[in-house]
């Protein structure tokens, strides 16, 4: 396997390219936090390891893309919002692949909340291929809020070397307020 040191991310693009109708602003803005000087987000993005793809490329040249970049992973970080359950193309490829293949962790982080205290009272935004692995105890995750110092933290803790210890993990109320997430 290639040298693991990158985080992917991935996220429920909805079929459109209109960064405003998917959850591909999520992405931009963890992109945006990593790029800004005065803010402490640090990451190696996972698709900049790797040639880009274009939007009409056949599924077999996008599929070797994102296999490659989920080789040169060390985690993945998982956009969850209200849609992503409803991806039947992508997400569930690339969660496939992380767990069984790449034996990575997940770091499911959820659009919309302040803290996660009680991962599986979010059941119902899982997509499929993640609440079997869930289910099955194949994946290793940490649920978090869609925070920028949350997911810091879990990027910089959590990798094929230090997994988190069950598919339910999540930070502590303590946790949350050194984040300056107030519960």
């Amino acid at each position: 396997m290639a040298y693991r040191n990158g985080t992917y991310i991935a996220f429920h693009a909805g079929g459109t390219a209109d960064p405003t109708a998917s959850d591909i602003k999520y992405y931009r803005m963890l992109k945006a936090w990593h790029e800004h000087d005065d803010i402490e987000f640090e990451f190696i993005n996972s698709h900049d390891k790797v040639a880009g793809v274009r939007d009409t490329s056949t599924k077999a040249t996008l599929r070797r893309s994102l296999v490659e970049r989920l080789n040169k992973s060390k985690n993945m970080v998982l956009i969850i919002g209200s849609t992503t359950r409803f991806d039947t193309d992508w997400v569930p490829f690339e969660i496939g692949y992380a767990v069984d293949s790449c034996k990575i962790p997940i770091i499911a982080t959820y659009i919309g909340y302040e803290w996660i205290t009680v991962p599986a009272e979010l059941r119902s935004l899982w997509p499929p291929a993640f609440a079997s692995r869930i289910d099955s105890g194949t994946v290793r995750a940490i649920h978090i809020p869609f925070k920028q110092k949350a997911i810091d933290d879990a990027i910089r803790q959590f990798n094929h070397d230090n997994m988190p210890s069950t598919p339910l993990n999540h930070y502590t109320v303590e946790a949350h307020r050194s984040f300056g997430i107030a519960i």
